[in-house]
């Protein structure tokens, strides 16, 4: 039984509040609990994305927003309205994970397929499915059969039919996964095209630096429960390192800038400096000062892989220690 407390929003694409999931075992089987009071937000024209390992709980939260999983309680709406009803999923395309698209049809009958289902003229379709085709690059790959297509190839026309009736927000379940990287990179293209449009777009992936490339915004979840969220910044914070790459006197400069900070290694074009950041003034003069050309200056921040798994590795002792000593009471 799904059940709604509050009131969306304004202005928000999506919403959810408290969100939880719970799937049964069997008859009298206590099941596991999929989503554990998930609240999330997301903006217009932004690219938002779900990061989590397999098993988190990303993919059950698209079914529910989609209406396609009931059984969930707490607060889902879609455009501000509640989530499921049909009047929500008219503004919103979707490409699962794993789709199976009609492999004896062309990419441009796959096209006008999906495009009758959402009630499209076949005027209207003619005129708007070589705009999408030219969008997604599938232009000279229209007319083939979908199963020629490479998975790069079968993602993009996926992704056109999820596009055919203009949505506003785009579900995308690992839209990359599987897919070489020039394949990735193309996708991308798409993606970022789409953004400059103001079409919303969400994806839930696990795979790391697609979702650090793409994405305004970052939630992490792990088994049903969210562990951080935040822009690519929050969530890739200073390591208190700060690169230097010299252009000349790389002889010269450690032993120039060891007094002025915690620590100093020097690399094969510069250095790597332990300090504050808004001690880089007075690097850059004192390298500057003994005629040290200076190429670039760059603080080193943690990659969002590293931080996804100190968060993970964190939650798995947490759960790990709780269980124990449950058991142990």
């Amino acid at each position: 039984m799904t059940t709604t407390t509050t009131a969306p929003t304004p202005d928000l694409v999506l919403e959810v509040k408290n969100l939880r999931m719970r799937y049964r075992k069997g008859l009298f089987g206590k099941g596991f609990e999929a989503l554990r009071g998930v609240s999330l937000a997301v903006e217009p024209g932004s690219v938002f994305g779900l990061l989590g390992p397999n098993g988190a709980g990303k993919t059950t939260m698209i079914k529910i927003l989609l209406g396609l999983a009931g059984g969930w309680t707490g607060d889902a709406f879609l455009f501000g309205e509640r989530a499921g009803r049909a009047s929500s999923r008219t503004r919103v395309g979707y490409l699962p994970e794993a789709h199976r698209l009609p492999q004896y049809l062309t990419g441009r009958q796959v096209m006008q397929l999906f495009g009758g289902l959402c009630g499209r003229s076949p005027s209207w379709l003619k005129e708007r499915i070589p705009a999408l085709l030219d969008a997604v690059d599938m232009t000279e790959g229209a007319d083939r059969k979908v199963r020629e297509y490479s998975k790069g190839m079968q993602q993009r026309i996926g992704l056109a039919q999820a596009l055919i009736h203009e949505p506003r927000l785009i579900f995308l379940d690992e839209p990359t996964d599987g897919v070489d990287p020039v394949g990735r990179a193309k996708i991308r293209e798409i993606i970022a095209r789409l953004r400059e449009r103001g079409v919303t777009i969400f994806i839930n992936s696990h795979l790391l630096m697609e979702i650090e490339q793409m994405c305004d915004r970052i939630v992490i979840i792990d088994r049903g429960q969210i562990l951080k969220q935040g822009t690519v910044d929050d969530l890739t914070p200073d390591t208190g390192l700060v690169r230097f790459e010299l252009e000349s006197g790389l002889d010269r400069a450690e032993a120039l800038v060891t007094p002025l900070v915690a620590g100093v290694e020097t690399t094969p074009d510069g250095l790597r400096c332990r300090m504050r950041t808004e001690e880089t003034d007075r690097v850059i003069d004192a390298l500057r000062g003994a005629g040290i050309s200076i190429r670039a200056v760059s603080p080193e921040r943690q990659s969002l892989e590293s931080s996804f798994i100190d968060l993970v590795v964190a939650e798995n002792r947490r759960t790990s220690g709780a269980a124990t000593q449950g058991g142990a009471a």
